[in-house]
């Protein structure tokens, strides 16, 4: 099986299907490099599965629309994702369109492409996508309740420490229980460390979230949305985020040690390794600071070697 061991962009990874590279590199550049990493037929479904996270995101930070209007979207999405309606995909997609939830161009061109998003899931492995179907709705519908509660204003300010937790669970945990049992499908052989990823999956994903909120956490603020608790420090803030990269870190070593395909293992330790160095150069430069172009490139190239050699994943850890 393709490893999908390559960061080369002369065109469009074999295995991922026309029309879905374009989506992720207009919406997230992080995963538009790391997702093509994976072998067949996972890179398809976590590509997929991306995007429709992403949809329900737009809809959560909809800044154009009220809280009411967001929470009728999310629910909106979750029944075209049980039903798999297409045709009601269009006339819902069309609807949104005219009255657009935001000005990301991205999203919007992602947003437009709802119908032929839910048409890739339901080509998807029957096993994969009932798992993209269960997290999305359960994303979806947790959004739905944060969106109520910030109120039409769409003004959200959480206070504590466990507020905080439960919000990167809602949106970030459920996606690493997703990717796990994605995993666990793609490769059988891992079922013998099923448990242990299993017990880091959510730290893994709240770890990225985390990192995200502190490098977002200005313009966020400017549309409303404060995820940094007034209860809680920012040295606490920082102190979970390494906790959970570095258990980010432990399940990725237990990827390796179980067998997991070298596409797989380097995907999820440039996604551990960003993180990483993003926090540290938060902890640096502050809020709002980020990688640059030749860090990025520097440690996708580090975690490259390091899978094809059998070095160190994380030479340094948060």
């Amino acid at each position: 099986m393709e490893s999908g061991l390559s960061l080369s962009t002369g065109g469009e990874p074999q295995g991922l299907r026309s029309g879905l590279e374009p989506l992720l590199q207009k919406t997230s550049r992080t995963f538009a490099l790391t997702i093509p990493l994976l072998p067949d037929p996972l890179r398809t479904e976590v590509a997929v599965a991306y995007l429709l996270f992403r949809i329900i995101d737009t809809f959560e930070d909809a800044t154009l629309w009220s809280g009411g209007r967001r929470a009728d979207a999310l629910g909106q999405f979750v029944r075209l994702i049980d039903d798999g309606d297409l045709h009601g995909a269009q006339e819902l997609t069309a609807q949104w369109l005219r009255d657009p939830p935001l000005q990301h161009p991205g999203y919007l061109e992602l947003l437009a492409a709802t119908p032929r998003v839910l048409e890739w899931c339901r080509e998807l492995r029957p096993a994969a996508r009932e798992q993209l179907r269960l997290h999305v709705g359960r994303s979806a519908r947790g959004m739905a309740e944060v969106v109520v509660r910030a109120g039409d204003q769409g003004t959200l300010q959480l206070q504590t420490l466990q507020e905080l937790r439960d919000y990167c669970y809602t949106v970030a945990g459920i996606v690493g229980e997703m990717l796990t049992e994605l995993f666990l499908l793609q490769s059988p052989a891992l079922l013998n460390a099923a448990v242990g990823l299993r017990e880091r999956a959510v730290a893994f994903g709240e770890g990225l979230q985390l990192v995200n909120i502190l490098k977002d956490a200005r313009p966020d603020a400017g549309e409303g949305r404060v995820y940094l608790p007034q209860q809680a420090s920012l040295a606490e803030v920082f102190m979970l985020a390494r906790a959970d990269l570095r258990r980010a870190a432990e399940y990725t070593d237990l990827l390796r040690a179980a067998g997991g395909a070298p596409g797989l293992v380097a995907f999820n330790a440039l996604n551990s390794r960003l993180a990483i160095g993003t926090l540290r150069v938060l902890r640096d430069q502050g809020l709002g600071a980020k990688l640059t172009r030749l860090q990025v490139t520097t440690m996708a190239a580090q975690v490259m070697n390091a899978v094809e050699t059998g070095g160190v994943l994380f030479p340094e850890l948060p």
